[in-house]
């Protein structure tokens, strides 16, 4: 499989107004890989989480920092003390 999968479905999800209402709403991987499949995609976990990577490295340094602050402050309510 290969990230053209991915980005070739989310066009073709853009293009179709019931796909993009289904991927405006949170999904769970499972959920995002059958979707795709049902439409034609070959797309894998591993495309997904590459799509992610390659979505972070084209963030800035500052937008990476608030991510993290926003990260940290979700995971201090499961830290005790």
């Amino acid at each position: 499989m290969s990230l053209d999968q991915l980005d070739a479905f989310l066009a073709h999800a853009r293009s179709s107004s019931s796909l993009s209402e289904q991927l405006q709403q949170p999904l769970e991987l499972e959920a995002l890989l059958a979707l795709a499949a049902a439409e034609g995609f070959l797309v894998s976990e591993a495309d997904v989480i590459a799509a992610q990577a390659r979505e972070e490295e084209s963030l800035s340094d500052e937008e990476l920092q608030r991510r993290a602050g926003q990260d940290a402050r979700k995971l201090r309510t499961f830290i005790p003390g």
